[in-house]
């Protein structure tokens, strides 16, 4: 029996002796009167095994096996997985090799294992959030990183756009450097598969911001448009240049999230070129990304 169980005994020894009454006793064991009443009753006719759940000691039916759980270990020892977090590698289980269990359950035996996921979580910083825009299509973040994509030891810069109000990618598209071409061809992907957006939220780079606008406004002057400004302006679209990467920290934490898992797939599917990266790009996009905050405000009217 459990401590638990061998003070309920106690307690309800003292009820059956009549030192406790059933009010006394359901407050102290935190349980209802009727409860009481019930296993007061049990506790004379069967003893104190009476208290002891049935399935106590029985292994449970949905259990994993000893030899699932060693070939699991096995599949994730391979050095394709290597570098898969936990909830990923619970998605290709269940995609690539038809083996589904809870997040939990994975977790646990991985940790048994001793082998830690590469997404160690980190104490945040609190930063003052700023809400979600009410619809789709209100505010759309443009960013690009670079990162060893392919797993080559070769950085290349991965372009992409992500809306504000449902956390749904828009487009990516991979280049050897963070260029206007990239962001022309996010843009595209993101005009023909959702519309026009109303405004763009960037970073401070050249290609959205000219390096002489802060001297001319401080001059009353009118700042010169870059190149891609001048296309958005043409669309009617507004550009917001942030003042920090905290300030759009939802396309921060998608890159946090591709970059764990974008490698791997690229692996399982075999993709070693930036050609090939990108085709299989555009079908990713278009998958929902298994992070807690993307899934937010899903279901969105749409301007």
């Amino acid at each position: 029996m459990s401590k638990k169980q061998l003070r309920q005994a106690h307690v309800l020894r003292k009820y059956n002796e009549g030192l406790l009454n059933r009010s006394e006793t359901a407050q102290a064991l935190r349980l209802s009167e009727r409860q009481i009443t019930r296993l007061s009753k049990e506790l004379k006719e069967e003893g104190e095994s009476a208290l002891i759940h049935q399935n106590t000691g029985r292994k449970p039916a949905h259990a994993l096996t000893s030899e699932v759980k060693n070939r699991i270990v096995e599949i994730r020892k391979r050095d394709v997985y290597q570098k898969c977090n936990v909830r990923h590698f619970k998605e290709l289980l269940e995609r690539e090799h038809e083996i589904a269990l809870s997040y939990s359950a994975l977790y646990n035996l991985l940790k048994e294992a001793g082998i830690e996921s590469p997404k160690k979580h980190r104490k945040t910083v609190k930063h003052r959030r700023r809400k979600r825009k009410a619809r789709a299509g209100e505010l759309l973040q443009i960013d690009a990183t670079p990162f060893d994509w392919l797993s080559i030891g070769i950085p290349f810069a991965l372009h992409g756009s992500i809306d504000d109000a449902t956390g749904k990618l828009t487009g990516l598209y991979m280049t050897q450097n963070e260029c206007l071409q990239g962001y022309f061809e996010v843009s595209r992907q993101t005009i023909l598969g959702f519309g026009v957006p109303l405004s763009m939220y960037s970073d401070k780079h050249t290609i959205f911001r000219s390096p002489l606008t802060g001297k001319k406004e401080e001059l009353g002057e009118e700042a010169n448009l870059t190149q891609f400004g001048r296309a958005l302006a043409e669309l009617g679209v507004n550009i917001i240049h942030a003042h920090s990467p905290q300030a759009k920290g939802r396309i921060e934490r998608v890159w946090n999230t591709l970059q764990s898992r974008l490698p791997v797939e690229f692996r399982l599917a075999g993709v070693s070129t930036i050609e090939e990266a990108n085709r299989f790009s555009t079908l990713f996009s278009t998958r929902p990304l298994s992070c807690r905050r993307s899934r937010r405000r899903r279901n969105q009217k749409t301007l």
